[in-house]
């Protein structure tokens, strides 16, 4: 296939993708989607300088640049894009379907007039300094190896309208649940296992699987124990030869598992804790109330579960790598929080838009190609689809939509002239 072929299929499919995110909104807000997620794409970048750029606009760079300012800065904008890719990717979560809670950081160090700084804990350093907080939930399947991003949310604690981490936490895993219908398993790490995540977790009826804490007091025969009290008494039922990858490196390293029946202060449900020798010096504490049998099948599931969430780890740093969210800089907060969704939109684009036909994945494997890697084309394949659709998308100059054009396209074209 021709490289300029290639380029104007990509683009086509963008603004076909584009369509299906601006269901509901006006059509000047619709384009403006359109051209974020062809720009993030096109420049791997959330700079509304770089965007412009890529638009190549018969008009004064600054001019195209205060034009994504004021659109960035609409009002209700990134949420209704959110609803409209949750209603999409819901499709993708089946009733097993992993939802990966994630909290991560935007250290803004050097930042002093961005709307609502707050102080953050730089997940690479562990230093203190000025940003935001991000929350994102990624579907996976418990025994593939596709993703599919849900959410993507920017959030301050000096913010009004913010009222306690463990709120984003609820009202994320709210949006993902009610769109899939309760279908999935949402996995979330240390820290999930607090009364005021639980409580309400079990009350809406969601299926989860949470790391906990050894210091936090189970129900366990009519009695409150201490989890790590429960964890050194629990009985080692299977034994499992896992492989474990980390700086680079698989790491082969046999664990053992066994499980209790438990509950929570005062709460009638059963739930389980799955208790993990073998993968450093204290165990790990799985508690959940998806239902366990007596039977390795099903307490492996909850223990291979969890372990998924580190592959998953992976696609959050291919966001922020990937489309660089480390370098955004708009002062106002809406601004920062929409264009928290257009890089979400970029990456379900590239993760899972280009899957969807047997001739999108053609259009991928050329996308792939493109990104031309020294040594060869890594397992995580989306790092190297965000490379190639960033060298299609960059060496084409025409226009991205035609001055004047607001209406998007939105039936397919197909991919191969007939």
């Amino acid at each position: 296939m021709q490289y300029s072929k290639v380029s104007w299929k990509i683009r086509e499919q963008i603004k076909k993708f584009s369509g299906e995110l601006s269901t509901g909104i006006c059509k000047t807000a619709g384009r403006f989607v359109a051209e974020a997620v062809y720009g993030i794409q096109a420049k791997k970048s959330v700079m509304l300088s770089e965007i412009a750029r890529s638009l190549n606009e018969d008009i004064a760079l600054k001019k195209t640049e205060n034009r994504l300012s004021r659109q960035i800065n609409r009002e209700g904008l990134g949420r209704a894009v959110e609803k409209n890719l949750l209603s999409l990717a819901s499709r993708r979560i089946k009733k097993k379907t992993l939802l990966v809670v994630d909290l991560s950081d935007i250290s803004k160090d050097h930042a002093r007039r961005m709307e609502y700084l707050g102080r953050v804990r730089d997940g690479s350093t562990g230093e203190i300094k000025d940003g935001y907080w991000t929350i994102k939930v990624i579907g996976t399947e418990p025994e593939g190896v596709h993703i599919t991003p849900l959410l993507n949310r920017l959030y301050s604690q000096e913010a009004p309208d913010h009222d306690s981490e463990n709120d984003e936490i609820l009202k994320a895993v709210r949006a993902v649940s009610r769109a899939a219908e309760r279908r999935g398993i949402f996995v979330i790490d240390r820290g999930g296992d607090r009364k005021k995540l639980l409580h309400p977790l079990l009350n809406t009826g969601v299926r989860f699987i949470i790391r906990m804490v050894g210091t936090r007091h189970l129900v366990y025969r009519g009695r409150a124990v201490r989890a790590a009290e429960l964890a050194a008494g629990c009985r080692m039922l299977y034994t499992e030869q896992v492989i474990r990858e980390k700086d680079g490196k698989e790491q082969s390293c046999q664990i053992q598992y066994g499980y209790r029946k438990v509950k929570l202060p005062g709460r009638d449900e059963k739930i389980t804790m799955v208790v993990v020798k073998g993968f450093g010096e204290k165990p790990m504490l799985l508690l959940t109330n998806v239902k366990v049998r007596r039977s390795r099948k099903s307490c492996y599931f909850i223990v291979h579960s969890y372990i998924k969430r580190w592959d998953v780890e992976e696609t959050i740093r291919c966001i922020k790598q990937s489309y660089d969210l480390e370098n955004i800089r708009l002062l106002r907060y809406r601004g920062l929080q929409n264009m928290m969704v257009m890089a979400l939109c970029a990456m379900y684009f590239a993760a899972v838009h280009l899957g969807d036909s047997i001739w999108l994945k053609a259009l991928a494997h050329h996308a792939l190609k493109e990104a031309k890697r020294f040594f060869g084309i890594p397992d995580f394949r989306y790092y190297a689809l965000a490379d190639g659709i960033k060298a299609f998308l960059e060496g084409f100059k025409r226009p991205f939509l035609p001055n004047g054009t607001l209406e998007l396209e939105k039936s397919q074209l197909p991919l191969f002239d007939t």
